[in-house]
């Protein structure tokens, strides 16, 4: 692989074989983060909770490679259920800003009690001179 992958801090250590995010260059990849809390345990069956777990994790994710939200150029998300899509919106508008990344949504069947799951592509800012 290249780049190097990253375990951030308060983030539950993946069961699977994955890496939480990885930084490749300039480029800043998540895995698609769900509502595990630092124990690796889901936060609640409610989708608003779980919404802000997921963002809550995946700031995570761009903190551990330097960025922010602000760096995200390209989200992916997943949820179950679109009639939760306004929540979903509303929650998202906390934590992203205009202009607002790029975005694809679908309805998907998630496993484990999950009803949302994003990934997100960032670009790590220019280092100051």
């Amino acid at each position: 692989m290249e780049g190097q992958a990253l375990q951030p801090d308060g983030l539950a250590v993946p069961k699977a074989p994955y890496s939480p995010v990885v930084v490749s260059g300039e480029f800043v990849v998540t895995a698609g983060q769900v509502a595990f809390d630092a124990d690796g345990n889901v936060v609640s069956p409610e989708f608003e909770a779980q919404a802000r777990q997921v963002f809550d994790n995946l700031g995570r994710c761009l903190a551990a490679a330097g960025c922010g939200f602000e760096h995200v150029i390209k989200v992916n998300a997943f949820v179950t259920d679109f009639a939760n899509f306004p929540t979903f919106n509303a929650v998202y508008r906390e934590y992203f800003q205009p202009p607002y990344p790029v975005r694809t949504t679908v309805q998907a069947g998630l496993a484990g009690g999950f009803l949302v799951e994003v990934e997100a592509v960032a670009r790590k800012p220019a280092e100051s001179p």
